[in-house]
């Protein structure tokens, strides 16, 4: 891995610039009229190109067809299949911020910052994103743990959350949406990434589960008594009320959008801008609109999340203030590390923001996979 700092633009490559006369931001992004539901908006980003993308697997895939493998560190005995044997230790070697991820697929793997994986002796937040290897041997993943009252393993391996499910199908149910890896809400997402702090991620999390539980106090007692006696981010979000509350107001916004992408796939949309009571707070951009929708789902329901549990009023967001949030990439202090051959990973902060890219540099690629940013 090679480490540099540079004092530069984010994006050394990407989409096109915008055509004249569009109002386009970094890489010619543009932002559109907003989805509104309750305190909740969204502004879809459309791209003036988009990438092939179906050569790589997300996580949810590899998990749901068991060729990705994630364990605790030191639980990797038999899961190297090519180099020689390296001493490793068994059932006596994990760590908190330290996972083993195999990828046994023919296909690389995107993991995204923010991605939860449940098990083990503690659920894990992945705390950047990157690629791995098709058919790689053991990769030793930086995770931050979001359940600190656990260390008992409950499974060998980790899988998703049932949280995914949605209060719609109440849980794994035959003919039921596969699960997937929950993705957690942009201000615990926020403490991984740009704070890269277990005890602040901790800090986050109890937050976040005292203000649902506070919320539930009066409407539904027992499901605030359960929520205030679990350190558990995953079993917080999985409570039937809590799913009921984020359902509430990520459905109407997912199936919104997903007509909205389907009338605008010409377009390339590509992402979206998010504000929480007229506050800015978050950006999600992939390469293109097939990606988009793989994560729309688990992405949608971490903003509601968040939404669920803010009510101070911070303003009155519009397409011109999204537009001014996605154009603004240019940071002081840039922090790039690269995997030759594989990828490049820039965090750039700047004036009350930190963005982030995730550069593809396996062959016939070279553009940006994913690109998030937060205000500071």
């Amino acid at each position: 891995m090679v480490a540099a700092l540079v004092m530069t633009g984010l994006f050394a490559g990407g989409p096109t610039p915008a055509r004249a006369g569009e109002t386009g931001g970094a890489a010619g992004y543009k932002v559109l009229e907003p989805i509104r539901h309750g305190n909740l908006t969204v502004f879809p980003v459309v791209a003036p190109k988009s990438y092939p993308t179906g050569e790589f697997l997300t996580l949810d895939e590899g998990l749901r067809s068991g060729e990705v493998v994630v364990t605790e560190y030191g639980n990797i005995q038999g899961l190297i299949r090519r180099h020689p044997p390296q001493p490793v230790m068994r059932g006596s070697g994990a760590e908190v911020n330290r996972l083993v991820l195999v990828n046994n697929s023919k296909r690389p793997l995107l993991l995204l910052a923010g991605e939860i994986v449940t098990g083990g002796k503690q659920d894990r937040v992945i705390g950047k994103d990157r690629i791995v290897p098709a058919e790689s041997d053991p990769v030793d993943l930086a995770v931050f743990c979001v359940e600190p009252g656990r260390w008992v393993a409950s499974s060998d391996h980790f899988g998703a959350s049932e949280a995914m499910y949605g209060s719609n199908y109440g849980g794994a149910k035959p003919n039921a949406p596969a699960p997937m890896a929950l993705m957690a809400q942009p201000s615990v997402r926020a403490k991984a990434m740009g704070d890269k702090n277990q005890n602040e991620v901790w800090a986050e999390v109890a937050k976040q589960r005292e203000a649902v539980s506070r919320d539930l106090a009066v409407a539904a007692p027992p499901a605030a008594a359960v929520i205030a006696g679990t350190s558990s981010y995953a079993k917080v979000m999985e409570t039937n009320e809590v799913k009921q509350r984020v359902d509430a107001v990520a459905k109407p916004i997912e199936q919104n959008y997903q007509s909205l992408i389907r009338q605008l796939r010409d377009r390339n949309a590509v992402g979206v801008v998010v504000a929480v009571n007229g506050r800015i707070i978050w950006a999600d951009v992939f390469a293109s609109t097939e990606l988009l929708e793989k994560y729309w789902p688990k992405l949608v329901r971490s903003y509601a999340s968040e939404a669920v549990v803010t009510r101070a009023k911070d303003g009155d967001a519009g397409v011109k203030d999204a537009q001014a949030f996605l154009g603004d990439m240019e940071g002081r202090r840039e922090t790039i590390e690269s995997e030759p051959g594989l990828y490049r990973h820039t965090e750039a902060h700047g004036d009350g923001f930190i963005a982030f890219a995730l550069t593809s540099l396996l062959p016939k690629t070279g553009f940006d996979l994913h690109v998030a940013k937060m205000a500071d």
